[in-house]
């Protein structure tokens, strides 16, 4: 065998894994192989927040409201709605120049529910929910969820990568929701349970 062959052959296979990887992470290449499926937990985070349970459930789901800013078009694009339910891509920076797009179903339960799941993405299953409990203060905005990878060990490898970007993302939207209910009560009072 040629050394020609062999560098050729190695390249092939480094493309290869190459776009495969950024298939992945992009969520263009979504795979459920039914194999070897491994689960983890996701959180639960905990937020507490200084605004009526309303006024945070409106904030959490300003993204998928019917009229909604540009900059939230750009980032979640509405592909189904239905009474309780839309089917939404969400376009997440990942790093590098990538974005991640994810599609998802959301389902409604007002005031107090919000769930997840994941129909195309990095990993083939995410199940995740926003519990919304009216506190003293506030609201406790509760995020928990499960992340499942297939194939063993080496899906579990991934599931530990998908895990750390898609944990800070949801941080990043709980700190966004935070911010955004307490903008809008600013200088109103909050009612107690």
């Amino acid at each position: 065998m040629r050394l020609s062959n062999v560098l050729a052959g190695a390249a092939a296979l480094v493309g290869t894994g190459a776009a495969c990887y950024v298939g992945l992470v992009t969520g263009r290449l979504s795979l459920d192989l039914g194999v070897g499926r491994r689960t983890r937990p996701l959180g639960p985070l905990v937020v507490d927040i200084a605004a009526p349970r309303e006024v945070v459930y409106a904030a959490a789901t300003a993204p998928y409201a019917e009229r909604r800013p540009r900059a939230m078009a750009e980032k979640v694009q509405i592909l189904e709605r239905g009474d309780a339910m839309v089917l939404a891509a969400h376009r997440t920076p990942v790093g590098g120049g990538l974005v991640a797009v994810t599609v998802e179903t959301v389902t409604f339960t007002p005031p107090e529910r919000i769930g997840f799941r994941l129909v195309r993405g990095p990993v083939p299953y995410v199940a995740e929910t926003f519990e919304l409990e009216e506190t003293a203060g506030g609201t406790r905005l509760t995020y928990t969820g499960e992340l499942g990878t297939d194939l063993g060990a080496l899906g579990q490898r991934w599931g530990d990568l998908v895990e750390r970007s898609w944990v800070a993302t949801v941080r990043r939207s709980l700190e966004t929701i935070r911010a955004e209910s307490e903008r809008r009560t600013a200088g109103k009072p909050t009612p107690h349970p």
